[in-house]
């Protein structure tokens, strides 16, 4: 892999750098099924989910099937995963010779499979001056495209960048701040410019350069936290594409272990601080420079965030947290097109249409056409893919009237988050809502969750309707069902006996 060439084990690096295994807040190596990251999000309202016996002695709720759905093919655009355009990687605004920097993007929204895009800025392409966002061109024309085409933008903003000569830091802190360099080499092609310079890092204690990146958090948020322009946020890291590391080198700007995990801590407080509405995705990049990636990655999923690898071909440890996350985390996975296989082991919420540094609709188009079958698969199983598999109705003593919900995901990812499900009619005489678990329903197996309807209410009127949000940190996105049977303009499915009961 030539932009991620991470191809060590963690535990020959770590023995190599010797790693500090004392360090209150360094969080070891672990296998992440069943570790212990809380229950997830507080579901607040949440619905009965069984059990549902049958017959006697219980009789309890069981109930008899009325109605079913079917696995749908539709492409789906809705919040919490999806194929991503990338707008740009690396090197800043997409260029393509003989068209304009708006042709370039417009072309590469109108990807059909793409249903979010990307965008990763060096701090310099979006802050020129103290106290103001002044971002370049292609970060004003990718968000006015993304409300044209409805395709929600997520994003990083690089503080630093092997990938280009200049250094990522807007000149107003370069003025201020001390730099440092790193012990160690990067050999490799000098055409290239990550083999042109000395990857000179800055102090990310410094109280300067901390007073820099909370005004950058505050004045971003300002404009978008809760924005519905945006999907999600990487958080912004030490080092290199702000992935948490300088790798190849051999140490960092910090005099020990402690004093860096705190900046590290720092920086992932600040973007919490201000991204309360928005999901903030960390890399899981084992801490092979020694600044507390482990420490962050561990509060990122303990506060409900989210995580990402930045190439899928990459250490067994990012593996292993990515497919066994727990089923509320959402997962992002970046790489080339022809990483799609991977992709779907880990079962990601989002994969990343990018041709690296020859980033072009068309370059995009000739991937496709290389792995077309796999693509078109991938469009219609990426992240979760919610319906009511069964609907069973149970009439009890009493004249109560139940509706029990067989939910089922028929996507390779779970819920990342919270799945509302709401009962109700156009007129509102019905409105009954709630909740499942954090993560339900999972890629496997079947989730039930019961309303009662008020009395007198005829389930079987065609007045009632079904309908799915996802809430995440306290913010509900509407959810269409992905089912092959007709759907309401609004996504939501109408509740009509199509079996004799």
């Amino acid at each position: 892999m030539e932009r991620r060439d991470f191809l060590k084990t963690s535990l020959a690096a770590g023995a190599a750098l010797g790693f500090a295994p004392a360090l209150s807040g360094w969080i070891p190596s672990h296998n992440w099924e069943k570790y212990d990251f809380g229950s997830g999000p507080e579901v607040k309202d949440r619905l009965y989910q069984g059990p549902f016996p049958q017959y006697a002695p219980e009789n309890f709720y069981g109930g008899t099937v009325i109605q079913y759905t079917t696995p749908g093919k539709q492409l789906i655009n809705c919040f919490g995963m999806g194929l991503t355009t990338y707008i740009s990687g690396d090197l800043g605004a997409p260029h393509v010779a003989g068209e304009s920097l708006e042709t370039t993007i417009d072309k590469l929204f109108r990807f059909p499979l793409g249903t979010k895009v990307y965008i990763r800025p060096n701090w310099r392409h979006i802050q020129k001056h103290p106290g103001k966002l002044e971002p370049d061109d292609y970060w004003k024309i990718t968000m006015e495209k993304a409300e044209k085409y409805g395709k929600r933008v997520a994003f990083r903003v690089m503080m630093n960048n092997p990938d280009i000569i200049e250094n990522a830091l807007p000149e107003f802190m370069l003025k201020k701040l001390k730099l440092y360099k790193l012990k160690g080499s990067w050999k490799g092609n000098p055409s290239q410019p990550r083999f042109q310079h000395d990857h000179l890092q800055p102090d990310y204690s410094d109280p300067y350069f901390k007073e820099c990146n909370e005004e950058l958090m505050a004045l971003l948020a300002e404009q978008y936290n809760g924005s519905p322009l945006i999907e999600y946020m990487d958080t912004c890291m030490y080092g290199f594409w702000g992935e948490g590391h300088t790798w190849p080198y051999d140490d960092n700007p910090y005099p020990n272990r402690e004093v860096a995990e705190e900046a590290m801590m720092n920086l992932f407080d600040v973007q919490a601080k201000y991204w309360t509405k928005v999901p903030l995705v960390t890399n899981t990049q084992p801490d092979f420079s020694r600044v507390g990636n482990s420490s962050v990655l561990d509060k990122t999923v303990r506060t409900h965030n989210w995580i990402r690898t930045d190439s899928i071909f990459i250490e067994n440890e990012q593996i292993e947290a990515l497919s066994n996350r727990p089923d509320w985390i959402g997962a992002i996975s970046e790489g080339g097109m022809r990483s799609v296989g991977h992709a779907k082991d880990i079962g990601a919420n989002y994969i990343s249409l990018w041709n690296f540094h020859n980033i072009s609709a068309d370059n995009l188009q000739k991937s496709y056409e290389q792995n077309k079958e796999d693509w078109d698969d991938i469009s219609i199983r990426v992240g979760f893919r919610v319906r009511p598999s069964w609907i069973w109705v149970s009439e009890n003593e009493g004249g109560t009237t139940n509706l029990i919900f067989g939910m089922v995901n028929d996507g390779i990812a779970g819920v990342p988050g919270i799945l509302r499900l709401t009962l109700f009619t156009d007129d509102g005489s019905v409105n009954l809502t709630g909740c499942l678990d954090p993560g339900y329903p999972k890629p496997t197996g079947v989730r039930q969750a019961m309303m009662t309807l008020p009395k007198g209410v005829d389930w079987n009127s065609g007045a009632l309707k079904l309908k799915a949000e996802l809430e995440v940190k306290g913010v509900s996105y509407p959810i269409p069902f992905a089912c092959a049977q007709k759907l309401n303009p609004d996504g939501s499915l109408t509740i009509k006996g199509m079996i004799n009961v």
